[in-house]
């Protein structure tokens, strides 16, 4: 069974990503930094190269993540139209419109009894998304996120 999940401890990190891929390429971005000599024509080309290769690796290792957050917030924003429709019974356009995608984001984790009153609230108030997350008492867990 997944751990209770709530605001404190809703954050997900990937080890492979986060504690290996990503310090080491940035470990190896920092080196190339560090040992860029334009002295002569030679060194210049390899401080150049390296400096490249670190900035490609970089991208390489971070594009993908970026790709697969922007595909959820869209998956996200079609569960929070559907849930709101099975709730009321109207469209949720109108007040998607009036939602900024992060609020609409810390939305998805609240349960179905408080999360009309929720999405009120953010919309009169402009609710900071950390804050929306914070009022909620009845999380919804999502085991599932990127």
């Amino acid at each position: 069974m997944s751990k209770t999940q709530s605001f404190q401890n809703h954050a997900k990190y990937y080890p492979l990503h986060h504690f290996v891929i990503m310090p080491l390429v940035l470990v190896f971005l920092g080196w190339s930094i560090t040992r860029t000599n334009f002295d002569n024509p030679q060194e210049t080309s390899n401080s150049i190269y390296f400096l490249l290769l670190g900035f490609s690796l970089l991208l390489v290792s971070y594009l993908p993540r970026i790709y697969a957050l922007k595909n959820q917030d869209r998956i996200i924003r079609l569960e929070m139209r559907q849930r709101y429709f099975y709730l009321t019974g109207t469209p949720f356009f109108d007040k998607e419109n009036q939602l900024t995608s992060a609020q609409i984001i810390a939305l998805r984790f609240a349960g179905d009894n408080e999360i009309l009153a929720l999405i009120e609230k953010s919309i009169l108030e402009k609710t900071a998304p950390k804050e929306i997350k914070k009022s909620i008492k009845n999380w919804k867990a999502d085991h599932h996120r990127v």
